[in-house]
């Protein structure tokens, strides 16, 4: 399967919400992410991973802030408050979640 970020993002302009979800397979769900002007994210229940497609802004993960731009890749854990603040209108990100509710365990 291929889909590029324009494709997907065609795709979600096509509805209300912010996110699509574009593709399942066992515990993995991808999605596209474009919220606007306000991230309202809550802590969700399993592991996540952001790989930015477009814009820039900053990152609060944990009591962590970052700043972030295309192609960087951000990791949050299950339950883990986050979300993207003074970004660009041109934001966009892959959203992946993955393994079991509650998260991996470190190893």
């Amino acid at each position: 399967m291929k889909i590029s970020p324009k494709t997907a993002l065609e795709k979600l302009s096509e509805q209300d919400s912010p996110f699509l979800a574009l593709f399942e397979h066992g515990s993995l769900s991808v999605e596209i992410y474009k919220p606007e002007k306000v991230d309202l994210q809550q802590p969700h229940s399993r592991d996540e991973i952001y790989v930015v497609v477009s814009g820039s802004g900053e990152f609060l993960n944990g009591d962590k802030r970052t700043s972030f731009s295309p192609g960087d890749f951000l990791f949050v854990p299950a339950g883990v408050e986050h979300r993207f603040e003074n970004f660009t209108d041109d934001f966009a990100t892959w959203v992946f979640f993955y393994g079991p509710e509650g998260g991996e365990k470190d190893s």
